[in-house]
């Protein structure tokens, strides 16, 4: 939970911050060493941990620099490149780290923008960095799979034999996530044809085929939707009793006792939640000392409060159903609950949630 809860933090940052990052520099400095540091544990003060601007010269190419060469007992362990916020991560962008990973001992390179980050090693060929990432991580749409793996790189949980045997099968379910995903949006004749032969008796025509791109389509997104709802199904169905969100929010909801089991195995607190808390933090530390700014997750909702009290609540995130709503309380403590799509849309009430935090100082 802790190591969600950085990468959640640095995600609020980079959603926050990058807008005003207009150099690579920059970049480094707001976000990648804040990666380095905080999420993967390297001091990035100690040269003989983190080495900056590392020099490795490979014939005539004398004088070029890798941004970051991330060290145990002397040896380059993880190789970092850096480009600027926003910028595309191409291949062609890596050409240093190809050549620095081909000399040095490290196994891990890392091409990153600061919210992108993309890690490859060798399996195509020994001592040589493949062309496609093994695992890449969007700080902006984390992928809760990638997480252990990404564990597997921080300093107190190093090893590299580890990483390099999942590599391969991170690889590969990751390019066939994609295939899905275009799929889904766009499919193929070949796509098509295999699902059409198995429903339609007659001659696949050009016709036939154009009318199965679309019945295709719509078919997958259904599916995708109907094991969303079964899963949604299979979480609520253990709750027979009411709870105080699903009833009419009155004056002083907030200060109710709580009657629902809130026992710590039916609690899941997801990276959205976390992600939306940060956020939350960084709008109302301007008004208030960010220590006082606590989370508290419920079964019916994740709560944001004041002080770690229950009778100073900022907002609450109803992020356990389809669809989103941030609550927010006003100086009666009476909650309204605003539909959102994403937790990008909080900072759309960052005024409000401000001046709620007032309410109580």
């Amino acid at each position: 939970m802790e190591f969600f809860e950085k990468l959640a933090s640095l995600a609020a940052k980079v959603r926050l911050q990058s807008a005003a990052i207009q150099t690579e520099e920059a970049t480094k400095n707001a976000f990648v060493m804040p990666f380095i540091s905080t999420v993967l544990g390297y001091d990035v003060f100690d040269p003989t941990e983190v080495t900056p601007e590392f020099v490795c010269d490979i014939g005539t190419k004398k004088g070029e620099k890798i941004d970051y060469a991330i060290m145990k007992a002397g040896e380059v362990q993880i190789l970092i490149e850096c480009k600027k916020i926003g910028e595309p991560l191409h291949i062609n962008h890596a050409s240093q780290l190809f050549r620095y990973f081909h000399v040095t001992s490290a196994r891990i390179s890392i091409l990153t923008n600061g919210q992108v980050y993309k890690f490859f090693t060798d399996l195509d060929a020994p001592n040589k960095m493949d062309e496609k990432p093994f695992l890449e991580l969007d700080l902006l749409d984390i992928d809760e799979y990638s997480v252990p793996e990404l564990i597997k790189l921080t300093k107190s949980a190093f090893d590299v034999d580890s990483i390099i045997s999942a590599a391969g099968e991170l690889k590969y379910v990751s390019q066939i996530k994609k295939v899905i995903a275009s799929q889904v949006s766009k499919p193929d004749d070949d796509f098509v044809k295999v699902f059409a032969s198995r429903v339609y008796d007659g001659l696949i025509t050009q016709k036939v085929r154009e009318q199965f791109h679309e019945l295709t389509r719509k078919a997958v997104v259904q599916f995708l939707n109907d094991q969303i709802n079964d899963r949604l199904k299979s979480a609520m169905s253990g709750a027979i009793q009411p709870t105080l969100a699903s009833l009419p929010v009155t004056s002083g909801d907030a200060e109710q006792p709580d009657l629902r089991d809130e026992s710590e195995d039916k609690v899941l607190t997801t990276l959205e939640e976390l992600e939306g808390y940060h956020i939350v933090r960084a709008v109302v530390r301007s008004v208030v000392d960010a220590k006082r700014i606590v989370q508290r997750d419920t079964q019916s909702y994740f709560g944001i409060l004041l002080d770690d009290n229950n009778r100073k609540p900022i907002c609450r995130l109803h992020f356990n159903r389809s669809q989103k709503y941030i609550g927010i309380f006003d100086e009666e403590k009476n909650e309204t609950r605003h539909a959102i799509n994403s937790v990008d849309d909080i900072y759309e009430y960052s005024d409000h949630l401000k001046k709620t935090v007032g309410y109580y100082d």
